[in-house]
């Protein structure tokens, strides 16, 4: 089944970019097609100016890292170990950090502010730890390129906001380019450089300004209940 058709749209170093849209509208479809775990149904991706197909996985894993929504597979590791299999693919074939791994970890920890989390386990972490922990994972990857599923998902208000703030700072500090989807909407046009719009009958990829001044996020939802204020550039309850 086609989600969306049509879609071109190019990111640059730097950008900060957010993918949104109702349920059921791709999202989640489109990323997981922009980190080459699926294939697009037509077209092509270049990453680097590099078809993504002509990449190996080693070479992907080098090139892009993935924070996605699927639980920690083993519980058990600590956060130090969790964000060190980010440095995999850097390592040798017997997976021995070297100085150089382990300064890559403790800067992602660093960077994350969760250096005094990384005896804790797991499954002792909070919802909004154990994001962070996955954020400093992909960092320790040492990416061009960062792409999170829903990376606020199971978070309250407060983490949402301090998830996706830590994502721009992310950004501004390092030039890294961030990827994401995400229900967020009123925090990812505050926060976002350029967004990714799936509505019904069209995509939208612009400045949030610009998308506001296009009308895209007027029609993203049935108006029985809530609409989009085009002044503060927000979706409201109706009351």
């Amino acid at each position: 089944m086609t989600i969306a058709e049509a879609i071109g749209f190019s990111i640059y170093e730097g950008e900060f970019v957010g993918i949104v849209g109702a349920n059921g509208s791709g999202k989640s479809t489109l990323l997981r097609t922009l980190a080459g775990l699926q294939p697009a149904l037509s077209g092509a991706i270049y990453l680097n100016r590099k078809p993504l197909y002509r990449y190996t996985a080693a070479a992907l894993a080098s090139a892009l890292s993935l924070v996605l929504t699927e639980p920690v597979p083993v519980r058990n590791l600590t956060v130090a170990e969790i964000i060190a299999l980010g440095r995999q693919p850097h390592t040798n074939w017997i997976g021995t950090l070297s100085e150089n791994d382990r300064y890559a970890i403790e800067n992602a920890m660093e960077t994350t502010k969760i250096t005094a989390l990384r005896n804790k386990r797991c499954y002792e972490l909070s919802d909004g730890q154990l994001q962070k922990a996955m954020i400093a994972r992909a960092l320790a990857q040492h990416t061009g390129l960062i792409l999170l599923d829903e990376p606020t998902t199971h978070l309250d208000l407060y983490y949402k906001a301090y998830i996706l703030k830590l994502l721009k700072h992310i950004v501004r500090e390092t030039q890294k380019t961030v990827i994401f989807s995400s229900h967020e909407i009123n925090m990812a046009i505050q926060l976002c450089d350029k967004m990714m719009v799936l509505a019904e009958n069209a995509v939208y990829f612009d400045t949030p300004c610009r998308l506001i001044e296009k009308g895209a996020f007027n029609s993203l939802f049935p108006e029985d209940f809530i609409y989009f204020d085009g002044q503060s550039g927000s979706f409201k309850v109706k009351t």
